[in-house]
Order: structure tokens, then sequence, then C-alpha cells
């Protein structure tokens, strides 16, 4: 009676699955898989019954279902046993138990049997010398008292046997031991009387030389100097005697015993690094368990009974091992962040562990679920020091763009362009190129570690990371608002160098797009299992490429490229917002340049309308819009070359943060709507469209065009008409064809662009509401 071996070995479900993820035996099958469950069923009957009338195609069809229901009734038994591992490691044990205890009950009964036919059959020959005492006829009862050659045979084996355990002579032992049961099975087989009165005697000798000989071995399995071939013979031995869970737990002691004495000679300090301490100590460690594995299978077979307790030893050893290397090595490493002796000291023993898979022994999972608490408290210390790192650096950036060095440009620098290349000539801030360098390195050592499933806790703290970078790169930036710069700067913690020009403010920008849209996503592609070393250099930068497109799909980097993105969004939007503010409010500038309600509502009182038809421009406000949005352009395309995209978008997000804020403006459109003697004129309602319009026609030359940015200016226009409506008057009386607007949108976006000046102003009045923007004000949004 034998324990059913577990096996540790995981492997993926295979068989049928249906589109919810449930096997496809738990449907259409269910009625078919009737047929098994009864007692009476003949496979070869059913066989025949199938295939008569089956094509060839269907017997094919109805093989490869049996294969699946095979397969799928294998996964099912290998849940049942993980389910309850357990309980079923215990069970497996107590049978095992059982199975001794059985053993020897049985030759405990054995022995009484004998004795009780012993005492039977000398009770039975008692009665028969009484009885011929009063018969005068006794010749029949005469036999003769010389010993038979069987009990010769056996009063002799006792001392033999006393002479082989002496001279310990194990094989010989053995054999003398069989001899003797055999001995005993022909003695009861035999009928007559004298033969069987040895049989007693003969069984009490065999089972007290058989324990001399079981603690003989024992003794001899327990000595530290045994070696692999006696022991093996040892515990075989011992095997034989009936004793096998004695003979399996010596079998494993043997080797702890030996495995504990060489772990002893290992000195950790004695070691250069942690990687050769863990190197050779893994090497003692899963050697002695593949030995004891090996030697386990080859004492007590393949189906070994007691492969449970092979499992639950193995574990435990395991358990040792990440302790020993927890303490001497990982607990240091993990203070100290270092993450890259961590993950190689990981590696090294994952490597070593997965040797024993071959052997139905995977072991991998306990060593990684032990190691893990470790590799974590690695990978927190390396990212808090990534994040220390980045904030002294930024505390130091003066904001300027430069090349990455040569020397790290060829893994750390390059950013994909269209054509599917890698450009080497990204430039970035001197504390973005250190952030994107840690990143590299840091990825470089989690990689290995990706068994660990450690990747989404990484990327989880570089986007943390990345959003505290973020922070820093605002608070360079100007802030918003007296009270907001109150709140950015209130302590000394974590203070960098003001950005006050825009050059410095797109370097930030610059910085932000690059490490969020192109070196953080391609250096995240690390963490995507290789294929392996190529050693042609096209071939890895083919290979290369295709782990970056991969990386993109995923979906787990995919959420996290988005969470950088919206990272980079807020930067932006900051960005965006101080500009607008400083266009629309404009606290430091002329009070004409300020957008009121007064700019539209006084221009029917002071301008009549065929003056103001005979040159139309975009009031002071659009104009320095349009200069502004135009310098950052320029800037940009300068100074971020080969990053059109992102300056489109900054352009792009900037007039529509414009639009918006108009249309949020609540004071402006309360005066706007109010109506009454200061309502809006015809001439107001056409120079607001013309300035909608304006906006528009930007945007067209600038090549962003913007779908959100023209709804928001055909809701504005339409505000506006619906005010001058409330007024009792008709718009469409007033207002020139869509075509005019457009028209004239165009030609004062030209005049601005060849420097049209207040020369050419239409009243020669420096403060009329279509004033231009004088060269000297140009010149102070561009030296901004």
């Amino acid at each position: 009676m034998g324990s059913v071996k577990p096996s540790v070995r995981v492997r993926g479900i295979s068989g049928p699955i249906m589109a919810n993820g449930t096997p496809a035996y738990n449907g259409h099958l269910r009625d078919e898989l009737r047929v098994f469950e009864s007692d009476q069923f003949d496979a070869n009957a059913y066989v025949q019954g199938k295939c008569q009338s089956m094509s060839e195609k269907a017997i094919r069809q109805l093989c490869a279902e049996l294969q699946d229901l095979k397969r799928a009734s294998a996964e099912e038994m290998r849940k049942s046993v993980y389910a309850n591992y357990t309980a079923f490691i215990r069970t497996s044990r107590e049978l095992s138990d059982l199975e001794g205890e059985l053993v020897s009950m049985r030759n405990l009964l054995s022995t009484q049997e004998t004795l009780i036919r012993g005492l039977a059959e000398g009770t039975s020959l008692a009665t028969i010398k009484a009885a011929s005492e009063d018969t005068e006829d006794i010749s029949y009862l005469t036999h003769d008292t010389t010993p038979s050659e069987l009990e010769i045979l056996a009063q002799v084996l006792p001392d033999k046997l006393d002479v082989l355990l002496a001279e310990r002579k194990v094989p010989a032992a053995l054999l003398a031991l069989d001899d003797g049961e055999r001995l005993v099975a022909e003695g009861q087989r035999t009928e007559g009387n004298k033969e069987n009165s040895f049989v007693v005697a003969l069984q009490a000798a065999l089972s007290e030389r058989r324990a001399r000989l079981a603690e003989q071995l024992a003794e001899a399995a327990k000595q530290p100097s045994v070696r692999g071939s006696e022991l093996r013979s040892a515990i075989a031995a011992l095997e034989k005697l009936g004793d096998g869970p004695r003979a399996h737990t010596l079998l494993l002691k043997s080797h702890h015993e030996r495995l504990q004495h060489n772990i002893r000679t290992l000195r950790p300090s004695g070691t250069s690094y942690g990687g050769a301490y863990t190197a050779a100590l893994s090497q003692l460690v899963f050697s002695a368990i593949a030995q004891a594995a090996r030697d386990s299978v080859g004492v007590f077979g393949e189906s070994s009974p007691y492969a449970s307790e092979l499992v639950l030893w193995a574990r435990s050893e395991t358990e040792n091992f990440a302790s020993l290397v927890e303490r001497h090595v990982l607990s240091s490493s993990a203070a100290a962040g270092g993450l890259r002796a961590a993950a190689e000291c990981v590696q090294i023993a994952i490597g070593h562990c997965s040797l024993l898979e071959d052997q139905g022994l995977a072991l991998s999972s306990v060593l990684t679920k032990l190691v893990r608490p470790s590799v974590e408290q690695a990978l927190e210390a390396n990212l808090k020091r990534i994040e220390e790192s980045v904030a002294a650096l930024a505390a130091a950036d003066d904001w300027v763009l430069t090349s990455l060095p040569a020397s790290q440009s060829r893994t750390q620098g390059r950013v994909t362009v269209p054509g599917g290349g890698f450009s080497l000539t990204v430039k970035l801030s001197s504390s973005a190129h250190r952030f994107n360098a840690m990143v590299q390195d840091f990825l470089e050592d989690v990689s290995p570690l990706i068994n660990m499933q450690l990747a989404g806790h990484a990327l989880d703290g570089l986007a943390l990371i990345f959003d505290s970078y973020v922070n820093l790169l605002m608070k360079a930036l100007p802030a918003l608002a007296e009270e907001e710069e109150e709140e950015f700067h209130k302590t000394d913690m974590n203070k960098v160098q003001p950005a006050e020009s825009f050059q410095q403010q797109l370097v930030i920008l610059g910085n932000a797009a690059a490490l969020a849209d192109e070196l953080l996503p391609r250096a995240a592609a690390k963490l995507i299992p290789s294929t392996g070393m190529k050693e042609d250099t096209r071939v890895r930068r083919s290979v290369e490429r295709q782990s970056v497109v991969a990386a993109a799909r995923m979906p787990e980097l995919k959420d996290w490229r988005r969470r950088l993105q919206r990272g980079f969004e807020r930067l932006r939007d900051h960005f965006c917002q101080y500009h607008t503010f400083d266009v629309v409010y404009n606290a430091e500038e002329t009070e004409d340049i300020r957008l009121t309600p007064e700019t539209y509502l006084r221009l029917d009182f002071e301008v009549d309308e065929n003056t103001w038809h005979q040159e139309p421009m975009p009031t002071r406000t659009f104009q320095a819009f349009y200069f502004k949005v135009t310098t950052i352009n320029q800037i940009a395309q300068e100074l971020l070359a080969g990053r059109e995209r992102m300056t489109s978008l900054l352009c792009m997000r900037l007039s529509e943060t414009f639009v918006y804020c108009l249309s949020n403006v609540e004071d402006f459109w309360d005066l706007i709507e109010e109506g009454g003697e200061r309502a809006i004129g015809p001439i107001g309602l056409q120079q607001f469209i013309l300035d909608m319009e304006f906006v528009m026609q930007i945007a067209g030359h600038l090549r962003y065009p913007s779908r959100i940015m023209r709804q928001v200016i055909n809701d504005l226009s339409t505000r506006a008409i619906s005010a001058y409506l409330a007024t009792g008057a008709d718009p469409e009386a007033v207002l020139p064809e869509e075509g005019w607007f457009i028209e004239t949108a165009k030609d004062g976006l030209r005049k601005l662009r060849s420097g049209w000046t207040k020369g050419s102003n239409i009243n020669g009045e420096p403060g009329s509401p279509t004033h231009s923007i004088s060269a000297q004000s140009v010149s102070s949004v561009r030296s901004e």
C-alpha cells in the first residue's frame, strides 16, 4: 500500500477551452461522459461501436477529443492536489506510516499464528502419547529420533547469522535471512510432527537477528563518514528488511547532515562579494537535493511511496538556503540599495534551483517567494536613491540643453524616429540626462528579475519618481499667481533655479516630453524577456526595435506610458495657463493690451463703422497672443530640432487654453450680456468675431488645426451674437458674410507678419482698440 506521488511541477492548463474560459468538457460533453461512469462500461465495445459508422476524419476528431479529456483530467487532478497540497502530503505520510505498521502487524500475526499452531500440535502429540500407554500395540507410533535435514539447517542458521552480523557482511546476512524464511515456510507446509517443532524457535531467532541487522544498518547510515554507495546499500538493505519509512527518513537525514557539514566550511566573510558565496552555497544545497532525489529513486523506484516526504525535505532545505542567503548577502545589499548585487545573487540561486526540474522538483517558485521581500527592499532603496539624486540635480540645473556624452549615447540617448530607426541627437538638460541614465541602469538591474513579477512594482515606482520630477520642473516655471508662488516656494526644500526665458521654459518642456514619449518607455522595453543574444549588430538592432514595438503594445506598459503622458500634460498645461493669463490679464504691460469688456463696448462710441471698415485689425490682446505663440513656435523649432510634433501640440494646447480662458471669464461676459446703454454694438460685435477668426488663422498659419478650439470659438461667437440680439437689434443686418471675416483676419495676419506698426493706425491714436502692438512691445515679448 503506497501513497500517490504528488507532482510538484507546475504546468500550463491544457485541453479545449470555451470562450468564457471554462473547459469545454463542462458543457456539451457532459452527457457523453456519463457513458464512462457506468460499472458495466466496456471500452472495446464502445470503440468498435463508435468507429464502425465513423469516417477517418471523425475517428481522428474522436481521438483528439479523448486526448483533450485525458489532459483535462490530468489538469483537474493536478489542481485538486495543489488545492489540498498540505492535506495531501499529510495523508501520504500517514499512509506511508500505516504501511509500515501493517507490515509489522503482518509479521506479528504470522508469529502468533506459528505459536498457536505449535501449541495445538504439541497438545495433539501429548494426547496421542497418553493414548498409546493404554494400548498394547504401539508399533505404529514408533519413529526415528534422528533430526531431519530441515531441522539441522534450522539449528545451524542462527549461528551463521551471528557470524555474518559480527563481520558486518550485510548482503550475506540478507541471503541467510531469506533462507531462514524459506525454511520456516517449508516447515509450515510439512504435515509431520517432528519437522514442525523447530519452526517457532527459528522464527524467533530470525526476528531477533533481523532487528539487530536493522539497528546495525541504521547506525551505519547515521555515520558522517558514510559515502554515497555505502549509504545507498545500507538504505536498500534496510528497505528489504521491511522498514521502508525508517530507511527513507535515514536517507534524507544523512544528506542533511552532510550538507550542514559542508555549509559550515563556507565562510561568508571570506568571499570577495555576495555572488561568490551565493554561488558556492547554492551549488552545495541544490546538488545535495538532486543527489538525495537520485538516491531515493534508485532505492525506492520512480513510484516511491515516500515521494511526498522527499518534496517536503527539499522544500525545507530550500528555506534554509534562502535564510542563509538573506542573512549573509541580501540583507546588507537591500539595506544599501544594492539592487544589482541582489539581482545577481537571486539569479544565481534560481539558476541552480531550476536544474532540479528535470528530476520533478520545481522549487523555483518557493525560492522566489522567500527572497522576494529582500529584493523588494533593495528595489525601494534604489527608487528612493534615484528620487533624491534627481531632486539634487534639478536644484543645480541651469536649464540648458546639452548632448549626451558619446560613451553613453549608444544605450541611453537614442530616440525612435518616424522612419523606424534611432536618432542619437536628443538633447536634454543635465538633470534629465542623469535621470535617464539612472533609469536605464535601474531597469537593467531589474530585468533579470522579471520572473519574480517585480516589473509592475518597478514601473509604478518610476512613474512616481517621474511625477516628482515633473513637480520640480513646475517649480522652475513661473507661478500662476502670487498665492500659488508662495505655495510653491514656501520652503527651501527641493528649491530649483527659475526658468525665466522662453528658452529655459521650453527646455523644461523638452525634458519632460522626451522622457515621457521616448526614453522611459523605450527603457521599459528591457522588461520584456529577450530571445537571446545576437552576434550580428543588425539583427540585434532589429530585435531591439521589435522589443520597443512589443513593449508599446503590452497593456501594462501602455497604461504606464499614459501615466507618464499625464505627468507631461500637467506640466504643459501649467506652461500654457501661465502664458494665457499673461496675455489676457497682462498685469505687467500697458492697460490697452489687457482684455476687458470695454475693449468691445466702447468701439461704437469712439469709432464710426465706415472708419473701422477702412482697415480693421484684431485687438491688441489677440495681437499679443499672436506674437507670443509665434515666438514660442520659432524658439521651439530651433531649440528642439526634430521634435516638430511636440512643438505643434504645444502651440495647439496654448491656443486652446487661450480660448478656454476667454469662455470662462465670467466678469467679462456679465458686462457683455448685461445690455442697457453700454450694450455691445455692431462694431464691437464685428470686432469680437474678427478676433475669434484671427485665432483660427493663427492655427492654420502655424499648422496646428484643432477641432476643439474651433468648437469653442464658434460657441463664443454665438454667445456674442446672442448678447447683441438681446438688445433688440438684428445681427444679420450688421454682420458681413463669413468670407469677409476670414479674408480680413488673413490680411491682419499678413500685416503683423510684415511688421505692421502704429504708423498705419486707422485713426493715429495710440489708445485705439485696434492699435497694433509696437515694435518695442514685440521685442519685449521675444525677450521674455
